[in-house]
């Protein structure tokens, strides 16, 4: 206890951010200077594969039909494995750097030379929905702030009309570890993600049938006086306050999400961009309008993004869970993503947004190089699989760390979902160890006790 003290006293222990409560929004600045202001984070739900993507092995390719060595009978989440399964699209150099990049992925793959290539990233579980919430929150069970409540805690946003965290759920749903992706946790509920949808109307905010602008403003101001002269007369009540200042956001959104969310400005060059005018394809027309609206976000100062790529319906139909009938089921899925999100890098790029936007390629674990016995997909692999990141602060084009010749394990400069957190952090100008908040007798922190800044990949 005399030591925490002295350590606190000396600066030494992590510090909260300073909140006014009436402004809980209000624009913070951390403890270096930021490379990144906003985080763009592209989610694909189900265990997205770096076989067939990203992880180029020519070994691999070399021993398919084999067994794996060292692990002939491996058994792993859904039982026993086959023997190796070379990827099952064709791997290409991509962009001026060569960046052997599969035809899965050919939009993504071409724009190489932007992007900054995780091949070592590992994770503490190989289920979804507690994978799902260690890629978000750090932590395997249920409870744990997310990342982007973290970031909006730490810094708030630069738009007071807006959230300064906003999930964008998949047209077809949520991932299965749903709201846990987005929560505040233990932190305080107006960091929480607000979940929006091109798809549906965001509840709560439409206005009463009947009520005009002029009567609903007239309306919100009289009771707006009504809130602060009752705030006054309890002063001490910060969570009061904090309400308050939420259900005032709520009624300025009622005007400021419709006018975002309309995307009938936006020309036909940039939803041709991003394939938004697929009049055959529907979801990956609805998809691309999410990248797009992901884009207004951070362009209207929001600081955080969570844009979902896959909904949990069981046997994977709805995501990138491939155990039975993987390519198939990856041909539909992956012309939804390819397009869409390489669009959104490309937009992002020639509007200067990568400067200060960093855009997060992520998903909770990768896939086994062998297919599993009596089936023609792959089980689940958390020992090593890829994520990727391309503006603000990241070096491009760049490749860091390896799996072993068959994309089974990580090897080379493993990364832990806690390092992968840091970093982001790090760009975003917080430092991961000193952003913390007490909660049960700990001060609690993003990557727990753990965590390293990956220097190397930092331009």
């Amino acid at each position: 206890m005399a030591l925490a003290g002295l350590l606190q006293a000396d600066g030494r222990l992590g510090a909260a951010p300073v909140i006014d409560p009436t402004r809980p929004a209000a624009p913070r600045s951390g403890h270096h200077a930021a490379r990144a202001k906003n985080v763009i984070v592209v989610f694909c739900a189900g265990a997205f594969s770096q076989v067939d993507s990203f992880d180029y092995k020519p070994e691999l390719i070399r021993r398919d039909g084999q067994p794996l060595p060292g692990n002939e009978r491996l058994v792993t989440f859904q039982g026993e494995n086959g023997n190796l399964k070379r990827p099952l699209w064709t791997f290409r150099p991509r962009g001026e750097c060569g960046k052997m990049v599969s035809d899965m992925v050919p939009h993504i793959g071409n724009l190489s030379d932007q992007i900054c290539y995780l091949h070592s990233l590992t994770t503490k579980t190989n289920t979804h929905g507690p994978g799902e919430n260690v890629m978000s929150t750090g932590f395997v069970p249920d409870g744990f702030p997310s990342i982007g409540a973290w970031s909006s805690y730490a810094l708030g946003s630069e738009n007071q009309d807006l959230p300064s965290f906003v999930a964008i759920e998949d047209p077809r749903g949520n991932p299965q570890a749903g709201p846990n992706n987005w929560t505040c946790g233990f932190l305080p509920a107006q960091f929480q993600g607000t979940p929006f949808s091109t798809t549906k109307p965001i509840r709560y905010l439409q206005r009463p049938r009947g009520i005009s602008i002029s009567k609903d403003l007239a309306a919100r101001e009289a009771l707006g006086r009504l809130n602060r002269r009752y705030a006054r007369r309890f002063p001490g009540d910060s969570e009061l306050v904090a309400r308050l200042a939420s259900y005032e956001l709520a009624a300025r959104m009622q005007l400021s999400v419709p006018k975002l969310t309309d995307l009938r400005s936006e020309t036909r060059e940039t939803l041709a961009l991003y394939g938004a005018d697929d009049k055959q394809n529907t979801i990956k027309a609805q998809f691309a309008r999410n990248c797009i609206l992901a884009r207004r976000l951070v362009e209207q100062g929001v600081r955080f993004v969570q844009l979902f790529n896959g909904a949990y319906a069981s046997g994977g139909r709805l995501n990138w869970d491939g155990h039975n009938k993987l390519k198939p089921q990856y041909d539909h899925h992956s012309e939804i993503l390819d397009q869409p999100v390489a669009g959104l890098l490309i937009d992002l790029a020639r509007r200067g947004m990568l400067e200060d936007t960093l855009l997060v390629f992520c998903t909770e674990f990768g896939r086994l190089p062998m297919f599993q016995r009596g089936t023609l997909g792959r089980d689940h692999n958390p020992r090593g699989f890829t994520c990727w990141l391309a503006g603000a602060g990241v070096k491009a084009p760049f490749s860091y760390g390896a799996t072993d010749d068959f994309s089974f394990a990580a090897t080379d400069d493993v990364l832990t979902v806690h390092d992968f957190h840091a970093t982001i952090l790090h760009l975003l100008g917080l430092d991961h160890q000193q952003l913390t908040f007490y909660h049960n007798g700990l001060e609690r922190r993003l990557t727990d006790v753990h965590g390293t800044v990956a220097t190397e990949i930092l331009a």
